[in-house]
């Protein structure tokens, strides 16, 4: 995607991994709208696809916006159409848990916003340096964030992997919102749990600054957790804000 701003290069990946025998997370890049969106679904076959995908598929019809805060409620009312649909799914299933992480990417211009729920995240490479632009719901979060325990301890938390927010399991979607201004050069990291489980921020700094391009880094990202066990499914998508090519 190129605007008057920036050209946008997109790199998209995604694995099964090497424990689980199918894969429940789902992606959708649509440079042209400025949405990127990674979905980690949870509750095993039918379940857990079908959720993620859900999510994904209602992006198809985002459209083009106008200005920033148009495409968050496009977003949005596309994302609460997928909540319904898949509260209406565990209930064919006879009520079971049901329902996915979501970490999203908008851009308007030079204004991005990050819309989250789950402990999927989104990093963003500025200057050499990497931040994780979203909080994980977790619960280990909210002791770390309560000072109930230390980062070594939260390391081995047996509950490590228990979140607090999901698409789909609530009575509404229920996200978090950060947002700021794009600076060419910015280049943002979308990824499930499955690649921070086996991947410290220094090794996802590494990666985005070692690769040449989007998808490249992606690419990389996947086999570096796949050499290191890869437990859980596994996805990355990278968005690199270029200078854009002269109009003649």
């Amino acid at each position: 995607m190129q605007t008057e701003y920036f050209l946008f290069e997109t790199g998209a990946a995604t694995d099964t991994g090497r424990v689980r025998d199918h894969n429940e997370d789902s992606y959708f890049v649509r440079p042209e709208s400025g949405v990127w969106v990674v979905a980690d679904g949870m509750g095993g076959h039918d379940a857990g696809d079908f959720a993620s995908q859900t999510i994904t598929g209602e992006m198809e019809t985002v459209g083009f916006s106008i200005s920033a805060g148009d495409l968050q409620a496009r977003f949005m009312e596309r994302l609460a159409r997928a909540h319904q649909k898949i509260g209406e799914h565990a209930a064919s299933l006879g009520g079971g848990t049901v329902g996915a992480t979501l970490v999203s990417l908008l851009v308007y211009e030079e204004s991005y916003a990050c819309i989250w729920s789950g402990d999927s995240r989104i990093y963003r490479m500025r200057g050499g340096e990497l931040e994780q632009l979203t909080r994980d719901h977790t619960e280990v979060q909210e002791l770390l964030d309560a000072g109930m325990i230390g980062a070594e301890e939260a390391e081995n938390w047996p509950r490590k992997n228990v979140i607090t927010r999901a698409i789909g399991v609530s009575d509404e979607p229920n996200c978090d919102v950060v947002s700021g201004e794009i600076r060419q050069g910015d280049m943002f990291l979308l990824c499930s749990d499955g690649l921070t489980e086996h991947n410290s921020d220094d090794d996802i700094a590494e990666a985005l600054k070692r690769g040449e391009t989007a998808q490249s880094m992606c690419n990389d990202l996947i086999a570096q957790t796949l050499d290191r066990g890869a437990k859980d499914n596994v996805t990355a998508v990278v968005v690199r804000c270029l200078p854009p090519e002269p109009f003649f």
